[in-house]
């Protein structure tokens, strides 16, 4: 906007020159003030970019000795208020929800819990208050009063990371306990003294904070009572305690001469507060509670039960309207949380209820197993016997309607339907690579498999030689062909008729399947040098661009980690120190005082290309844990910082005039 009466004035001189006094010269002044008086129509004058400000307020802001839980502000114009129930964080925390509300130019807080002796109350409003007209955000707002004689000034700011993938971590609660008062279970039966919220950058600032020794929690509050009280409540925790401090700094401060050209860059004198990097790894506990999700027979050959946890204490069935010894086939997750039980007896499959009662260990409400029996289960088959039969019957008709026409044609036709072979799935067709798993999968358990009937060869100088093999049963449908298979090589798996024949009487086809496995040239090899962490092991992950993990190598006793035959293409590397040696990332257990295994990223794309072999050196804590996640892989993007449109600067250049900003 114009900042002074004199620059209004210099502006119509400017541009009404050619027009003389008189009755016309009114007409004009008129039309320009009553344009100047529409803020915000493109044809009426100055836009309102001017955020709006406090005037007053009741108690007054940083008030001391205040008695009343009511707090009245006062602004300067109409305002609104984005999302309160998430944007305006109360500290120390109200147990009890406070009342919220906006009214034209005011905004209305009514505290329900009592005040607290001699402690600095704050409101933080952050960007929540903007305008009502034209949207211009406040900026970060925070009110503040004490009950004592003093306000508390001191602040600690930080991140909050999922401990998983280095992830932040929007709107959760991050709040601080006296370290004097702490001990192992405040957490679990106390509210935090203070706390703020998370941005979408995962940074919070607490604020209002008196000087001493803090423990600082973060806590993902499921309930609202800001303690840790169910085991789903997302938690991070630092087990040393942190003394608030503050120091006079100065950081850059740019000037814009408009908005593509800087004026000038000034250091701005500040006042630090410390610490301002407190990094939290927040995790889930697991999740131990056991219990039954569901039974169903989605398949009429077999009945799935699901848990919410596993164990290794199988469930025991006894069938109700069928003989439950031997009629199973078990095929177990890895977990043991989901249980599949194939039934073997092909009179079970075509029953279509099964009566059961189901034994099996349950959380109680202590948390303790427990035997816990469900009797009487239906189990029904989703498409009953009788429309199975149905549909087989249809299929049957239609060969034979496809047979008759080939015999009217006197053309090859059968008079028997030939029975459904066996399917076995291959991991591998056509190519694939050197360290590439070949699998066979099979569509239901089998009664017999004739490892004999299975040939693998290979291509030396144009002439197929036999090449040694092992086939190895790995699951309760899954067999490998473990073999030396050398790059560059092309080979030839062959498989006999009825070499594989299922619980269910079906057998295979002969099979045979080339292979050619792609050769050195085709790849590249990484090796990384890993420094900054001493531990038994580290594991180095290799993910894409969406963050899955494509390979993972552990460290070896040089500090490196070897990926070779890696396909050319672009990844990010990540790393976890496995303390327990079980080859995977575990979380953390409060009361055991057990972090969740330590992750760590590298911050920079890796390309690799067909015959380079890259090598890195990767130094683990190099950077703060909360800059290390490359920017493509983090999916909590930053909150849409709120800015002034500041649309006079255009309006200026279009009327060919200087635009200059008030300070005020």
């Amino acid at each position: 906007m114009i900042t002074t009466k004199e620059n209004i004035s210099k502006l119509i001189a400017k541009l009404f020159t050619p027009l003389h006094s008189g009755r016309g010269w009114g007409w004009v002044c008129l039309f320009l003030l009553a344009s100047c008086a529409r803020m915000g129509s493109p044809d009426g004058g100055w836009y309102d970019d001017t955020p709006p400000s406090v005037v007053s307020a009741t108690p007054d802001d940083k008030a001391t000795d205040v008695k009343a839980t009511k707090v009245t502000i006062n602004f300067n114009e109409y305002i609104k208020l984005e999302d309160a129930q998430n944007k305006v964080v109360i500290s120390p925390p109200q147990l009890e929800m406070p009342e919220i509300k906006t009214s034209g130019k005011r905004i209305v807080v009514e505290l329900k819990d009592s005040l607290k002796e001699n402690t600095t109350y704050t409101i933080d409003f952050s960007d929540a208050i903007s305008d009502n007209n034209e949207g211009n955000p406040m900026g970060n707002y925070t009110y503040s009063f004490s009950t004592g004689d003093h306000i508390d000034t001191l602040e600690v700011s930080g991140y909050c990371l999922n401990a998983e993938d280095l992830e932040p971590i929007k709107g959760i609660l991050v709040g601080l306990y006296d370290s004097e008062h702490f001990a192992d279970t405040t957490f679990h039966h106390e509210p935090m003294i203070r706390v703020s919220r998370t941005n979408g950058s995962g940074q919070f600032t607490i604020k209002g904070v008196a000087p001493g020794n803090y423990r600082i929690c973060a806590l993902q509050d499921v309930d609202g009572d800001f303690i840790f009280g169910q085991k789903n409540e997302t938690i991070g925790y630092l087990r040393d305690s942190i003394v608030p401090s503050w120091k006079p700094d100065t950081r850059p401060d740019t000037i814009w001469r408009d908005s593509l050209h800087i004026e000038d860059i000034i250091r701005k004198p500040y006042t630090h507060f410390l610490p301002d990097d407190v990094t939290l790894l927040c995790f889930q506990e697991p999740q131990t509670d056991r219990y039954l999700i569901k039974t169903e027979r989605k398949d009429p050959e077999k009945v799935a039960l699901y848990f919410t946890y596993g164990n290794d204490s199988l469930p025991i069935i006894h069938g109700l309207n069928f003989d439950a010894a031997d009629a199973f086939i078990l095929e177990a997750s890895e977990q043991k949380d989901t249980l599949v039980y194939w039934l073997a007896d092909t009179t079970l499959v075509n029953q279509d209820t099964l009566r059961m009662n189901i034994t099996y260990l349950m959380t109680d409400t202590l948390g303790h197993l427990v035997e816990q029996t469900d009797s009487a289960i239906e189990v029904l088959a989703k498409v009953s016997y009788e429309k199975r039969q149905k549909e087989k019957q249809k299929a049957f008709e239609k060969w034979q309607k496809e047979q008759e026409k080939k015999r009217k044609r006197e053309q090859p036709y059968d008079s028997i339907m030939p029975p459904e072979f066996l399917k076995p799935k291959l991991s591998a067709s056509g190519q694939m690579d050197p360290l590439q798993r070949l699998t066979i999968e099979m569509p239901e358990p089998l009664a017999h498999c004739d490892t004999s009937a299975v040939h693998l060869y290979c291509m030396v100088d144009s002439v197929w030689y036999r090449v040694p093999h092992e086939m190895r049963q790995y699951s309760t449908r899954g067999y490998q062909i473990l073999a030396d298979f050398t790059p560059g090589t092309e080979y030839s798996l062959e498989i006999d008729s009825a070499a594989f024949q299922g619980i269910y009487g079906q057998v295979s086809d002969d099979l045979k399947q080339g292979l050619k496995v792609r050769s050195e040239e085709e790849f590249g090899t990484l090796a990384v040098e890993i420094s900054g962490v001493e531990a038994d092991s580290i594991i180095v992950q290799l993910l894409d661009a969406s963050g899955k993990v494509q390979r993972q190598a552990l460290v070896d006793r040089d500090h490196i980690a070897d990926f070779i035959y890696l396909k050319p293409g672009e990844y990010y590397m990540k790393a976890f120190v496995d303390q327990n040696g079980n080859g995977r990332w575990d979380t953390g257990l409060y009361d055991q005082d057990l972090q969740a295994e330590p992750v760590y990223y590298y911050p920079e794309e890796i390309a690799c290309k067909a015959k380079w072999d890259l090598t890195r050196s990767w130094n683990l804590t190099d950077r703060p844990r909360y800059q290390q996640k490359p920017a493509k892989l983090i999916k909590q993007k930053p909150d849409q910082q709120k800015k002034l449109k500041n649309r006079n600067i255009e309006r200026a250049r279009q009327l060919g005039i200087q635009y200059v900003k008030s300070d005020k």
